[in-house]
């Protein structure tokens, strides 16, 4: 099934920087399932003494974003899963802070990959079976309205833009 791009009023105004990752006319769904393959062998990929670069003081090494890719694949995923069955009104979660509460830089980049991959496929699985009715249910996520639709093109867009900065800026 085709799921349609979300309507601005169906997400926060932030994270219309994902949705508008996703392209026009794509496939969310076929783009869910190629990115985590392309993303999956970015990441094996790099070396090990790669893993732990930073681009300046302050930023996320690059072990970090993967945790944070994870973190936040895993808090959308949810997001999708409870409101797809009730209007659910979800906590809001603060990247810095999950990031900061684990300790990505001392797990090896072949277990975060394997860790993003598996919750990723995780995803699909729930994606893929929602129906037309689930897709369009609204719920209500860091005191925001938020549709599972527009949760599925977040998960996307989120992975797609940090592919990106990793390719422009620790690549």
């Amino acid at each position: 099934m085709m799921i349609a791009r979300p309507q601005p009023n169906q997400y926060p105004e932030f994270a219309g920087t994902y949705v508008n990752m996703v392209p026009e006319g794509a496939d969310v769904m076929q783009l869910l399932a190629g990115s985590l393959t392309k993303a999956y062998e970015l990441f094996t990929s790099l070396p090990d003494e790669k893993a732990h670069y930073a681009y300046a003081e302050g930023k996320w090494t690059i072990k970090e974003v993967l945790g944070h890719m994870i973190d936040t694949e895993r808090v959308f995923g949810f997001r999708a899963f409870c409101i797809s069955r009730e209007p659910a009104v979800l906590p809001g979660f603060d990247q810095d802070t999950y990031v900061n509460g684990t300790d990505y830089n001392n797990r090896s980049l072949q277990g975060l990959a394997d860790e993003f991959r598996a919750t990723r496929q995780s995803n699909l699985y729930v994606f893929r079976n929602l129906t037309e009715a689930q897709i369009n249910n609204w719920g209500t996520s860091n005191s925001t309205p938020i549709t599972v639709r527009a949760l599925i093109y977040m998960t996307a867009g989120h992975e797609l833009h940090h592919l990106r900065i990793l390719k422009e800026k620790y690549l």
